[in-house]
């Protein structure tokens, strides 16, 4: 969708805020508004406490001087109609955590209102939502979690761990396609043969996307990121376990929590903090289009060799010596 052409549509929905706000007078109380996962899955959670804390470091608490919106990205009415809940808010600064999709609704239905990303699956100047890492300009900055090249380095890290199994399967759905891309020409690169298992319709049917895979033969599993994979984080490493299938994720909570066998990712929790500080700024007056745009520059290999015993593998010593986590 163009994002350009949707925001006239649009127009009339949203521009009584914008109208309004200018002939209120200044307000004691900053409002955020916040679009992301959903918040009952563990992950999210701890990510969104994360940007909380930062905030209360700047001086903004919820019940004093700070009033906070949260919307759902997965929303089943569709994140387009949860932007659009947020603006009724009249906020301040809102955030997009994840997708391009959280972007791109509420990129359509600010207008000039901040907006601060945490980009997982996009680039968003690739994109347009930005002009430069230096200088975002407009109304838009936020930080970027590389997740492109991650998804490469995943597979690379699959490869060096498993040389002897070529047959890679890769779980994605439309939110993680650029992801999906990305890893593909990586596995090419190697010699993989990849099955691409694309899931549509959520909630997920993960029991049938793995059988799936093991009908294709696959080897190994790289999982990709999406917010309607999140709410299955436990039962897609118990499957995985189920089915002897090695599997890379980009979230250790896959590893820590889920069974999942290895991770390669950022620090979320980081990254969350300094959107915090992004925030925090812009309520204290700094212009968006000032702040530059942070990528991510701290990653974290997590390996868990209790699940490598359960599915009968053995990791090669090199791996093992390169992760900075090894659970035993």
């Amino acid at each position: 969708m163009n994002r350009r052409a949707f925001i006239s549509g649009l127009a009339g929905a949203v521009a009584w805020p914008l109208a309004t706000q200018a002939q209120q007078p200044a307000r004691t109380v900053a409002r955020v508004g916040f679009l992301g996962p959903n918040l009952s899955n563990p992950f999210p959670s701890t990510v969104y406490q994360a940007f909380l804390a930062k905030l209360r470091e700047s001086g903004f608490s919820e019940g004093q001087n700070l009033a906070i919106d949260y919307q759902a990205v997965d929303d089943p009415r569709g994140p387009f109609v949860a932007a659009i809940d947020l603006m009724r808010t009249r906020p301040d600064v809102v955030v997009a955590f994840g997708p391009e999709v959280a972007l791109q609704a509420l990129a359509d239905a600010t207008g000039f209102i901040p907006v601060v990303f945490m980009a997982v699956n996009f680039d968003p100047i690739a994109r347009g939502y930005v002009t430069s890492l230096a200088r975002s300009g407009g109304n838009i900055t936020g930080v970027v979690y590389r997740q492109l090249e991650l998804a490469a380095k995943q597979v690379e890290l699959l490869a060096q761990a498993f040389p002897d199994r070529p047959r890679m399967v890769v779980f994605f759905d439309a939110l993680s396609a650029d992801q999906f891309s990305a890893a593909e020409r990586s596995a090419t690169s190697l010699q993989f043969q990849v099955q691409a298992l694309r899931l549509e319709n959520p909630p997920y049917d993960f029991e049938v996307a793995f059988r799936g895979a093991k009908a294709g033969a696959a080897q190994v599993a790289l999982v990709l990121s999406s917010p309607f994979f999140i709410p299955h984080t436990v039962r897609i490493g118990e499957l995985a376990i189920e089915h002897h299938l090695p599997t890379m994720f980009i979230q250790k909570d896959y590893v820590r929590t889920g069974g999942g066998l290895m991770s390669y990712g950022v620090d979320f929790v980081l990254m969350a903090g300094r959107t915090g500080d992004y925030v925090a700024k812009i309520l204290k007056g700094a212009k968006a289009g000032d702040l530059p745009v942070e990528q991510a520059t701290k990653f974290e290999f997590v390996v868990n060799l209790k699940t490598a015993r359960a599915i009968g593998i053995e990791l090669p010593t090199a791996i093992l010596l390169r992760a900075d986590e090894v659970i035993e």
